[in-house]
């Protein structure tokens, strides 16, 4: 099987998460995925999300529940060590629908409220910097 090759940033679809046309940085350099969420709240072994920005208006702000997510210890670039939920969901690339597991943070005066990190990408695909929207240009081809 050959690997896609992706670019340096693209737009992706989370359909369990009903966001579509997210943007995302495409991050060789960060292990673990993650996602802005605005809202995060454990309640009676479930986990209450809402992913809402308004400096990203395909985030809605529809609450979405999980019934498992775990907590995980991740380190940022900078050496410090924060302790985040992390959830396991669906995202498309190419047409295609993978598992992705993403870490929840705020992620609002960030450009991109998705990184795609290299636990997601290992095996599955290429990065070549030179490169943007290679999923998504394919998506709207006619």
């Amino acid at each position: 099987m050959s690997k896609k090759t992706l670019g340096r940033v693209d737009c992706i679809d989370f359909p369990e998460l009903n966001l579509h046309d997210i943007e995302c940085k495409i991050d060789t350099g960060a292990y673990t995925s993650s996602i802005h969420c605005s809202q995060v709240t454990p309640e009676d072994g479930k986990l209450k999300c809402v992913f809402y920005s308004k400096g990203h208006p395909n985030f809605s702000d529809k609450e979405v529940v999980f019934d498992s997510y775990a907590l995980t210890d991740v380190k940022s670039s900078n050496g410090h060590v924060e302790n985040r939920y992390k959830i396991k969901t669906q995202v498309i690339f190419f047409g295609k629908t993978y598992t992705i597991n993403l870490t929840l943070s705020t992620r609002d005066d960030m450009k991109f409220p998705v990184l795609i990190g290299r636990q997601f990408l290992r095996k599955k695909f290429l990065v070549d910097v030179d490169l943007e929207n290679e999923s998504f240009n394919l998506k709207n081809k006619p």
